[in-house]
């Protein structure tokens, strides 16, 4: 039977940054705060992602006698400037569709298990920064994300994976303190654009840039726009003003450019996405940030045009435009509005002006509150 050192030998081989082992024991005070805040994960409920039985491994698996944690640094290069606060940093290296970078290692080191009598899987619900933590992997951050004993020095721009095994090993000691200095002065919570962090290791995921990006229902709240910035998809705000990041974030911009990020860099225009069709979308965009369907294209355009209006920049003004006069969906449509009024200037006061009587519902009820602030 394979040694634990053998293990993690193998996973380092293999190019992953640590690793650690923990017990298959449910995460019991987990469990107690998802079902004490019910209301603000019922949405993933809808989405099909079982929260409540990831608490439980064997519940998942029940062959699982042990978890092997992985650790996954994603940022071992600097990233493109035109999708820096855009689009978060986790997405522009992500192969959960493609399985051309990651999944390979991972697949690899299952089969090295497999090879080894070891059978293995690797769910996406049991919650993965709490086994990091409880396998001595690293410590948490007061803006809920975890922090790598090793990889990137010791910064959050990481991401646990979880294997679940059917042979049970010695677990190694936890390490599930928040480990953020107290001079700190809360940076990630008050940094937080939305307001999601309600304080140290507490969530409205609702409300997380994240969530509104790809999972928001209809247009994205008035009050939240402006707060949301430039924000396409995803956010990296805790992150980039955590002091415990700092000294990675300044190392790494002396590394070269990710060469996926560096790929797909020109098909993230602001331009091309406002204006793509389904297909430009499955081609270009779906393989890389892929928790909007197809159908839900309107999401990511409408996305595009709130980031174009805090742009405050007129030449996005054509596009916004034409959006206006040619997509079909009013919540693309009556962000367009907001975003022109947001812009201003002659130009977007008289299209407005003259857009609003043959306007209706929701698209009359923007261009209205654009009106009243375009100047």
């Amino acid at each position: 039977m394979l040694t634990k050192e053998q293990i993690i030998g193998e996973a380092l081989r293999l190019g992953f940054d640590d690793v650690g082992f923990t017990s298959a024991e449910p995460f019991d005070s987990h469990k107690e705060i998802l079902l004490s805040r019910l209301e603000l994960y019922d949405w993933c409920i809808d989405k099909g992602i079982n929260l409540i039985q990831g608490t439980d491994p064997q519940a998942v698996w029940p062959q699982c006698r042990s978890i092997i944690v992985l650790i996954e640094n994603y940022h071992r290069q600097s990233f493109p400037a035109s999708m820096l606060g855009k689009f978060g940093r986790c997405y522009m290296d992500d192969d959960r569709v493609t399985k051309d970078g990651v999944s390979k290692r991972i697949k690899a080191f299952r089969s090295f298990l497999r090879e080894n009598s070891i059978d293995s899987r690797v769910p996406f619900n049991v919650p993965q920064r709490l086994a990091a933590a409880r396998a001595g992997l690293g410590t948490f951050g007061k803006n809920c994300l975890f922090y790598s004993r090793r990889a990137a020095r010791q910064s959050s721009w990481v991401s646990p994976i979880t294997v679940l095994v059917d042979v049970e090993f010695t677990p190694d000691t936890p390490t599930m303190e928040v480990g953020c200095p107290n001079w700190c002065r809360n940076a990630c919570i008050a940094s937080c654009p939305t307001g999601a962090l309600l304080g140290p290791r507490k969530i409205d995921p609702r409300r997380c840039i994240s969530y509104l990006s790809y999972y928001g229902e209809d247009i994205t709240p008035l009050p939240l726009r402006e707060p949301m910035g430039m924000k396409v998809y995803g956010c990296d705000r805790c992150q980039e003003v955590c002091p415990r990041n700092e000294s990675w974030m300044v190392q790494v911009q002396e590394l070269e450019v990710n060469p996926r990020a560096g790929a797909i860099a020109p098909h993230f225009e602001l331009r091309a996405l406002l204006h793509m069709d389904v297909e430009y979308y499955k081609t270009h965009i779906w393989p890389h940030m892929f928790y909007m369907e197809p159908k839900d294209l309107w999401r990511f355009q409408m996305n595009v045009a709130r980031a174009m209006g805090n742009s405050r920049d007129p030449v996005y003004l054509p596009d916004l435009i034409k959006a206006f006069q040619e997509n079909n969906d009013e919540r693309v449509v009556g962000m367009a509005a907001w975003a022109i009024g947001r812009i201003g200037g002659d130009e977007a006061q008289r299209f407005l002006k003259g857009e609003l009587n043959r306007a209706s519902g929701l698209v009359r009820e923007e261009i209205e509150q654009a009106l009243q602030v375009t100047v």
